[in-house]
């Protein structure tokens, strides 16, 4: 008789009590700057005039993916690091599943959609306002999050029919459908080819849709005449492609990459990196070299000082 259970356990990132404060600390003020950071790019975009452009309105929305995606595994984790009590019940289990998967696709689908904005901004400048107007925007990021919830779903439903027994432990901080089917002790062939089928189709599209604008991207750039006119085309794009050769490095480790136990540590800390360390990453990455997100803290800044 197998011994089901509907309570799992996740693994700890440390056995040392001071290794486990340390990390707390740590964990903490990263949620902490994300949380922050990235309310603050979403506050600018809704209230500077200045940054009413489709690109701010699209940095706008992968804020709130980074801090909504952060807060599904950040709070449980700093939880368990203070309780050292790592059991969750299958039922959240499951809804963390869900809005994991849920937000990171959700990204994966903006980053795509935010390359096509790049291509139209420089390979069609003449055109850009017409073509991505405020209605055509909208109607990108509602199919971002709608795609996203889709995709979502049908992983997490198909999960359902999982069942798991004694060993229970997930190797891991936060559940995920990888380590879930690996503790499963019912046959997940079904499983697995439904995130083959599924993945592999909705993860080429994207793939296609974020990497292919840059061929034309690049080929239009090397047309320009003028270095400067170059760098200033080439400027607009590199905050992106490093936000999104990042996430790609992140997915394909995590993924691709076989779960041994040789390589625990390393998959742990692409896990953190790829969970909490990349929704710090993105808006520090997009607001660096950005002159317009610098600009509008000066004019939030001096506004405040004038008023009071």
């Amino acid at each position: 008789m197998k011994n089901f259970t509907t309570v799992l356990i996740l693994i700890s990132l440390s056995d040392n009590p001071q290794n486990l404060c340390f990390l707390f600390i740590v964990f903490l003020i990263i949620y902490i700057l994300t949380v922050l950071i990235n309310f603050l790019i979403i506050v600018f975009v809704l209230t500077d005039s200045q940054l009413h452009t489709p690109m701010y309105f699209f940095l706008g929305n992968l804020a709130f993916i980074d801090v909504s995606y952060s807060s599904v595994t950040a709070p449980r984790m700093l939880l368990d690091l203070v309780t050292k009590n790592h059991s969750i019940s299958l039922p959240a289990c499951t809804t963390q599943v869900f809005f994991f998967i849920y937000l990171a696709s959700a990204e994966l689908f903006l980053l795509s959609t935010m390359s096509y904005d790049r291509y139209i901004a420089i390979c069609h400048p003449l055109h850009y306002k017409q073509i991505m107007s405020w209605t055509v925007c909208t109607q990108m990021a509602s199919g971002v999050w709608v795609l996203g919830f889709f995709y979502s779903m049908i992983h997490t439903l198909f999960s359902l029919r999982l069942t798991f027994c004694i060993p229970n432990t997930i190797h891991n901080f936060f559940c995920d459908l990888p380590h879930l089917f690996q503790i499963s002790c019912n046959d997940t062939f079904i499983n697995i080819v439904v995130s083959l089928i599924v993945g592999g189709s909705f993860g080429i599209g994207a793939f296609g849709i974020t990497f292919l604008p840059y061929i034309h991207i690049f080929s239009t750039i090397l047309h320009i005449q003028t270095n400067h006119g170059k760098l200033k085309a080439f400027s607009t794009c590199t905050s992106h492609l490093t936000v999104v050769f990042i996430f790609y490095g992140s997915i394909i480790f995590i993924y691709f990459v076989p779960t041994t136990s040789d390589l625990f540590t390393v998959n742990s800390v692409v896990s953190v990196t790829y969970a909490l360390i990349n929704p710090l990453l993105n808006p520090l990455i997009y607001s660096i070299r950005n002159r317009d997100l610098k600009e509008a803290v000066k004019r939030a800044v001096h506004h405040i000082y004038a008023k009071y």
